[in-house]
């Protein structure tokens, strides 16, 4: 008759051992699910087999991926190049736009449409780049980069190096734009470079320190195998090479980030006595965002924005009347091509003022498709109602808006058309305009070069301003104000004109961090389209003392130091104690893999000692029946037993209730054991079995005598 017998492991420890089976299967599984995602967006193959991480490999993929990967890490850099340098130029997206609209005749934001494409191609070339850096990190899978992906990576680099021409050749100013953002941004990228170098010496520690260990390994590897040891000499020196082209450029880098300040120079850290006054603001065509540009309206915003002075455009009609007026033609500000379609595309001074007086200037203000600017905010609707009836203003409507409100008046006066009557006369005839309207001359900015000297006898108050011509010009011509393009600060900051006590306005400055640049830079005035905005600014965006700048800079370098020789000595650290473990197991398979009875030691085979004394935990079966290990070990299970040194035996464990700890067979006993058949060693063995019968665990054990040809089978609990 079977017995039933007690059970070791109780429930709870078995439902416990269980859960944690389980978890480390989800958490497999997961890592799985993981790899199979990155693999698939990397190389397209959605069903990932099953690979066994090599960590004696030197690169986990081919020479052809390794050959393309530095065309990868190319369409980041220029596509990132080209996206910042078209996100730092947004202070002449409108200029971008309006050429694309003298070219198309439709007005549509171009300039943010390359915006969003640029952003593509950086995020696309970015998104590769961290997948392939993932599967580096886990290294189990190799480089396998789609054709496709490549096909789409070389036409980034081809687009981003055909736009990055085109700027070179048509836009030069706004690469110059890029160095004055970097002239305002550059202590705060430096400043936050070195938290980014910290986060990026993690997996440069990683691969430095693990490529360190495997030189290693395979130089202690290399006095059992002489054969090969040229073969290994080669990869140790690769592994090497390997070192320095990763460690090198990354510790290059960071002392270039730990001593760049002193190399620095921005306008905006500077003392704050040493801070010049506010720049005055002249609203160009008034305050565009906030009505139609060049009307009434328009002027009146940027009056109640506390303008100092106001800028706009001047033609002169058919009939001699000077009116406001930017473009070359009408289509884009007035409904001309409602009235009449076939003078759309006709010189504005062709047209008379009877004529002109009557045309819509602000219904294309209000509609969304035409708005001039992308980040213009909704206006009232008394303002669109207002906006709805504007006309074209004379020259005389906007003298007397600003003799009334002490206003400054800047202005370009554009020359008539071949044939018109006052092709030659046209600037006399609107300096008597000016003298008619009764407004104060000083407060006229006479920008025209054309007959300037008539303009200085006929109306000698008028200050005159000239462009950004030389310093020896400018005295010789008897010029106190200059008007140029904001971009000429990137060259020495015009301290020359400066220095030469020259009243300096810049144009077209609408970006916040472009006039605080100008407050830095003690500049005089801007003319800005956004009045409304720098019209609050009450202190300069990105400014710092010197002082500051130096504790931060010190602060962040210490701190940052400290950060990454922590991070590469626990990755050491780490490292050390792997190589130990596969020390001790190579050690082990060594030792384990020779003939009984011998044992490795320089290379020779000895007898060796007898073998260790076996210390049994009191529930294995070998002792009771060592006959019946070898067919337990077909099935999983706990280990039955570990072998102790003789010379160092472990504490013996603490027998619980009812266990009985059977004497450790010999040698001899060993083999005599063997030698009897299978059903006399049952014979012998179960009765003992039956005589400690509340120590076994709980399960059905048949009679050897009732079945004899079989083999006892006992369930031990995972």
């Amino acid at each position: 008759m079977p017995t039933k017998v007690n059970s070791v492991e109780p429930r709870s420890q078995r439902t416990r051992s269980q859960k944690k089976h389980t978890q480390g299967i989800i958490c497999y599984f997961n890592h799985q699910c993981y790899l199979t995602f990155i693999t698939g967006c990397y190389s397209c193959k959605w069903k990932v087999k099953r690979e066994k991480k090599s960590s004696h490999k030197i690169c986990c993929c081919s020479w052809r991926e390794r050959l393309f990967y530095p065309f990868l890490v190319a369409s980041f850099c220029l596509s990132v190049t080209l996206l910042y340098v078209w996100i730092e130029t947004s202070n002449e997206y409108f200029g971008f736009d309006w050429v694309v609209f003298l070219g198309t005749g439709n007005w549509f934001y171009c300039s943010i449409l390359l915006l969003s494409f640029f952003g593509i191609l950086t995020a696309y070339s970015t998104l590769l780049l961290i997948l392939g850096f993932l599967l580096i990190w886990d290294g189990r899978h190799d480089l396998q980069l789609h054709w496709f992906h490549k096909i789409l990576t070389l036409l980034v680099i081809l687009l981003s190096s055909f736009f990055m021409w085109i700027l070179s050749v048509y836009w030069k100013d706004r690469w110059l734009t890029a160095g004055l953002s970097l002239k305002v941004f550059a202590p705060y990228i430096h400043l936050s470079s070195i938290p980014v170098m910290v986060l990026i010496s993690w997996p440069v520690a990683f691969y430095l320190i693990h490529l360190e260990r495997e030189a290693r390994i395979r130089k202690y590897k290399m006095t059992s195998r002489e054969r090969r040891r040229v073969k290994r000499c080669d990869r140790l020196a690769k592994l090497r090479a390997l070192q320095v082209a990763i460690g090198l450029p990354f510790f290059l880098i960071l002392l270039c980030l730990y001593v760049v300040p002193l190399g620095i120079y921005s306008p905006c850290i500077q003392e704050k006595d040493k801070l010049g006054p506010k720049p005055d603001i002249f609203g160009h065509r008034g305050a565009p965002m906030l009505g139609p540009e060049n009307t009434m309206m328009s002027f009146e915003k940027a009056v109640e924005h506390r303008a100092f002075g106001l800028e706009t455009d001047v033609y002169l009609s058919y009939d001699s009347v000077p009116f406001l007026m930017h473009d070359y033609d009408l289509r884009r500000t007035t409904n001309i091509q409602k009235v009449m379609p076939n003078a759309s595309f006709a010189h504005p001074s062709s047209f008379t003022w009877d004529f002109l007086s009557t045309l819509n200037a602000g219904e294309w203000f209000v509609q969304p498709q035409l708005k001039p600017f992308y980040n213009m905010k909704p206006i009232s609707e008394a303002d669109s109602k207002k906006a709805e009836s504007q006309r074209i203003p004379r020259l005389a409507d906007l003298l007397e808006l600003a003799r009334k409100e002490k206003k400054f008046v800047i202005f370009d006066l554009n020359s008539p058309k071949q044939k018109h009557p006052h092709r030659n006369t046209y600037v006399r005839h609107v300096v008597s305009v000016i003298l008619d309207s009764k407004i104060e001359q000083h407060l006229i900015y006479w920008l025209p070069g054309f007959d300037r000297d008539y303009v200085r006898s006929t109306a000698p108050g008028f200050q005159q301003v000239g462009r950004l011509y030389s310093i020896e010009s400018l005295a010789y011509e008897n010029l106190s104000i200059i008007n140029v393009d904001y971009k000429e600060l990137f060259y020495n900051g015009l301290k020359d004109y400066k220095a030469a006590n020259i009243t300096i306005n810049l144009y077209l400055v609408n970006e916040p961090w472009l006039y605080s640049l100008a407050w830095c830079s003690r500049i005089h005035s801007v003319t800005t389209d956004n009045i409304q905005t720098l019209s609050q600014l009450n202190h300069p965006y990105f400014f710092m003392t010197p002082n500051y700048y130096v504790f931060m800079w010190l602060f962040v370098d210490s701190v940052s130091a400290i950060f990454i020789v922590a991070i590469f000595y626990f990755h050491w650290w780490n490292e050390n104690e792997k190589e130990k473990f596969f020390k001790s197991t190579s050690t082990h398979k060594d030792t384990r893999n020779l003939p009984k009875g011998k044992t490795k030691k320089s290379g020779a085979s000895v007898i060796s000692k007898p073998p260790p004394r076996v210390k049994e935990s009191p529930w294995t079966l070998e002792a009771l029946t060592p006959a019946l290990t070898r067919s337990t070990r077909k099935h999983p299970g706990p280990q039955q037993f570990s072998a102790v040194p003789e010379e160092k035996a472990s504490k013996p464990l603490k027998p619980v209730k009812d266990d009985v700890t059977q004497p450790v067979p010999t040698q001899e006993d060993f083999e005599l054991a063997q030698e009897p058949t299978r059903e006399a060693t049952h014979k012998t063995a179960l009765p003992d079995l039956k005589a400690n019968e509340p120590t076994i665990s709980s399960a059905e054990v048949p009679h050897p005598e009732t079945q004899p040809d079989y083999t006892p089978i006992v369930e031990s609990s995972q």
